[in-house]
C-alpha cells in the first residue's frame, strides 16, 4: 500500500498495455515499482486482462529499463514516469 507522503507521478501504458488498462496513463503515488504496479492492479481489478498483461510487460522507470530487478527495489521519484511496455511482434 501507498505510504501518506508517497511520490507521485505517472505511469504510461502502451500498446497492450493501453488497451488491458483502458487509457494511456493515470497517476501514481507510490515510494516503489511495487507499490504502483500493485495500486493499478486494484484499481483495474474490473479488467482482468490488465494484471495478465503486465505479468508479460518489461518496465522503464525515468527512462531507465527496470531489467530483472526486484520491483520492490525500485525507489520512485516526485514527478516521475513509469513507462508500461508489453512484448513488441518481432522483439
Amino acid at each position: 500500500m501507498a505510504m501518506k507522503n508517497a511520490p507521485a507521478g505517472t505511469i504510461r501504458y502502451w500498446a497492450a498495455a493501453r488497451a488491458a488498462a483502458g487509457t494511456s496513463e493515470e497517476p501514481y503515488a507510490a515510494a516503489t515499482l511495487a507499490e504502483a504496479l500493485d495500486a493499478a492492479r486494484r484499481r483495474h481489478t474490473a479488467r482482468p486482462e490488465f494484471a495478465r498483461v503486465l505479468m508479460r510487460c518489461s518496465f522503464l522507470v525515468d527512462g531507465t529499463p527496470v531489467g530483472t530487478r526486484d520491483h520492490k527495489t525500485i525507489q520512485l521519484a516526485e514527478g516521475g514516469t513509469v513507462e508500461v511496455l508489453p512484448p513488441f511482434a518481432g522483439g
